[in-house]
């Protein structure tokens, strides 16, 4: 049994250290996605919404729903062509573009929610230029 301890432990130093001797970085210490370069036209919950965003071809920038207010709900409702859509959590979304790719793109949000001065569901469309 203390055979099993000591060899468990020293498997474990051997890992960390050679872990900082390769100067590999844990994975969950990954570098957080940053929020997309945006140009934005945002209306009042119920009413519909629009945007542009700049990204680099092969990267991905994290697109928050800044309709003032509590969002309670949002989904893909229209997926882009030239890269990736995925939901975040409720009010965020992450837009990966396609790699070697450069031109546009276009998406859309739903987005439900609740402001100071009314509610209701949004379709947040966002143009995508890729560089």
């Amino acid at each position: 049994m203390k055979t099993s301890i000591v060899t468990t432990r020293a498997l474990g130093v051997v890992a960390l250290a050679l872990i900082f001797a390769l100067n590999v970085t844990p994975a969950s210490s990954a570098q957080p996605v940053p929020e997309c370069s945006m140009s934005m036209t945002l209306a009042d919950w119920g009413e519909n919404s629009s945007g542009d965003i700049d990204v680099a071809s092969g990267q991905s920038c994290q697109i928050p729903i800044g309709i003032r207010g509590t969002v309670t709900d949002s989904a893909i409702s229209q997926k882009p062509a030239y890269g990736k859509l995925k939901k975040i959590n409720a009010s965020t979304f992450e837009y990966k573009a396609k790699a070697k790719y450069k031109g546009s793109d276009t998406f859309a949000i739903k987005a439900t929610g609740q402001g100071p001065k009314a509610s209701g569901t949004s379709i947040i469309t966002v143009r995508a230029t890729i560089k």
